[in-house]
């Protein structure tokens, strides 16, 4: 009896042992999945996500991003954004200018023609470039813009491109309104011009470069600042201790660090290009022309029945591709009724008893200045900060508004701001108690154009981690994120500035924010479809439709 107990004892024994070493090799194997593959999500030129399996890519060494200590799941969030962003680009090596995208022998078909439309119908654009020799591309890459509009009417809505990586593209777009409906489609940079872009962001990140004065007494002196600084010069080191965000200037040769007074933009590198890249960006020729049609560019549009109309808004409620769309000159989203805030009473009432606050670059300082232009008892009190670079801030004693607007931390290319005024729109974030007359709004973007994708995704996430503690401890603070928008674009700017540039930036907000609990104000596509010239700050009609989108979020219509 006691020989078979032992033997049970043994078996039991060794099945344990045999339970250890298969537990210890699936744990090394979901190590191995987790630091070798992610799921990436590839998105198309319209922010579309495609989900597949990638392994994971190789980061940009700039600063030492590529040694940031992250959870597993951030590094897997960062691996699926770059992934998807870094694939849109076709290596083909060196392309001559005449065999490179001409867009004035390029053009596009409307596919599924037809004699009539019903509103809710998809249409179908397929484009085809060719160079400028006019033969056929064979490779895709080249960044486009597509919308439909109808003049008389002061409608637009986007278009969504898919790019199949052999000179074709698709353009899928939803007809939105009757009547006769306009398809225009844009080059905006050929796929050479990306490529060199591509390699600016990589490379060149300093192309920006930033300064501060540092003066004690009758002493000062100007150093040049940035993320981080080349060579073995000392560095005074203004890193944020609690974001983490990297800050350097060069030591002052006389002065201590401590002496920092203000941060300024201190210009733009030149002679970026070689003589056969800067053919790739001519204005007239390749930077944001027109692709015309080889057949009608119009559709018509013919309204459906009542009960087809009820079914078309319940298929949108999930919110499909476009967000929304204009018809007389009014944004209509289509996920939500939005409100129109025509009269500066509607607004004080929307307002009355909050305090709201805008932080970010200049194109939310433009909410700021509507604001307080068409709001007559909204009234700004001087702080004596500098012009167009802030903080500001505005009351209304008689209603109990209180407006504040400041803008990000470093890098940011405004004229003067002063040190004690750089603050992470994180930390403020932190220091915001919150609560249901707590309205707080955010655009971070245009700045980090030049800098590789990394830093961008650092400062959101860090700013993301501020509002989910914001809104853990009050959840019922409105955040509002207000996205990036496309401007006006000639070979300088697109160096710097470029709408690829920024579609990469909005692509990865978007992402970032997304199942957050915060609205998106769509900027992007509010200039894209609208029939205005694109500017960097968009004409008041725009940012009025913008403040009506913001101001539906804080004071949504009952239902």
């Amino acid at each position: 009896m006691w020989t078979n107990f032992f033997k049970l004892r043994l078996f039991c024994c060794l099945l344990a042992v045999l339970m250890v070493v298969v537990l210890v090799i699936n744990v090394t194997q979901v190590e191995y999945l987790d630091h070798e593959t992610v799921s990436a999500t590839f998105i198309d030129s319209s922010g579309q996500f495609v989900s597949s399996q990638v392994t994971r890519i190789s980061r940009n060494p700039y600063c030492g991003y590529d040694q940031q200590i992250l959870s597993s799941q951030e590094r897997m969030e960062e691996d699926s954004l770059l992934a998807a962003l870094h694939g849109q680009v076709p290596d083909v090596g060196p392309v001559p200018f005449v065999k490179s995208t001409d867009p004035s022998s390029s053009y596009f078909v409307i596919l599924n023609s037809a004699a009539f439309f019903k509103v809710g119908s998809q249409l179908e654009v397929l484009v085809h470039v060719q160079d400028f020799q006019r033969k056929p591309k064979k490779y895709g890459g080249d960044y486009l813009q597509a919308r439909i509009h109808s003049p008389k009417l002061q409608a637009g809505a986007v278009g969504r491109v898919v790019d199949y990586q052999n000179g074709f593209y698709k353009v899928f777009f939803t007809l939105l309104w009757p009547g006769k409906v306009k398809v225009s489609v844009s080059l905006v940079h050929p796929s050479e011009g990306i490529r060199v872009l591509q390699h600016l962001q990589e490379d060149k990140p300093d192309r920006v470069y930033f300064k501060s004065l540092f003066r004690s007494g009758r002493i000062s002196e100007t150093t040049e600042c940035n993320v981080c600084l080349p060579g073995n010069l000392p560095l005074c080191n203004f890193t944020d201790l609690y974001t983490g965000e990297p800050w350097f200037c060069f030591k002052p040769k006389k002065l201590p660090c401590s002496s920092r007074i203000t941060h300024f933009k201190g210009g733009y590198l030149k002679g970026l290009l070689t003589a056969a890249e800067s053919a790739f960006f001519q204005s007239g020729v390749n930077i944001k022309m027109p692709i015309n049609s080889s057949g009608p560019d119009w559709v018509t549009v013919i309204p459906r029945r009542i009960k087809e109309t009820n079914n078309l808004e319940l298929s949108q409620s999930s919110g499909t591709f476009p967000s929304g769309y204009y018809y007389k000159d009014q944004w209509r989203p289509r996920k939500f009724k939005m409100r129109q805030f025509n009269d500066p009473d509607n607004i004080t009432e929307c307002l009355q008893r909050k305090v709201v606050h805008l932080f970010g670059d200049s194109t939310i300082r433009q909410w700021f200045e509507y604001l307080t232009t068409f709001v007559p008892d909204l009234v700004e009190f001087n702080l004596g900060s500098p012009k167009n670079v802030g903080p500001f801030l505005a009351v209304d004693q008689k209603h109990n508004i209180l407006l504040k607007y400041r803008c990000h931390g470093p890098p940011i290319r405004f004229t003067t701001v002063f040190s004690s005024e750089l603050r992470y729109v994180a930390n403020e974030l932190n220091g915001i108690v919150g609560g249901k007359n707590t309205v707080v709004a955010i655009a971070v973007w245009s700045h980090f154009s030049t800098f590789p994708l990394e830093v961008y995704i650092r400062r959101l996430r860090n700013i993301r981690r501020a509002v989910v503690r914001l809104l853990d401890r009050s959840p019922k603070t409105v955040v509002v994120i207000r996205t990036a928008n496309a401007q006006e674009l000639g070979p300088e700017v697109s160096l710097f500035n470029s709408d690829w540039y920024n579609f990469q930036l909005d692509t990865i907000l978007r992402r970032m924010f997304s199942g957050v609990g915060v609205y998106l104000v769509d900027a992007w596509e509010m200039t894209l479809a609208h029939y205005l010239p694109h500017k960097l700050h968009p004409d008041e009609v725009i940012v009025k439709n913008q403040l009506d989108m913001f101001l539906s979020f804080v004071c949504p219509l009952e239902t």
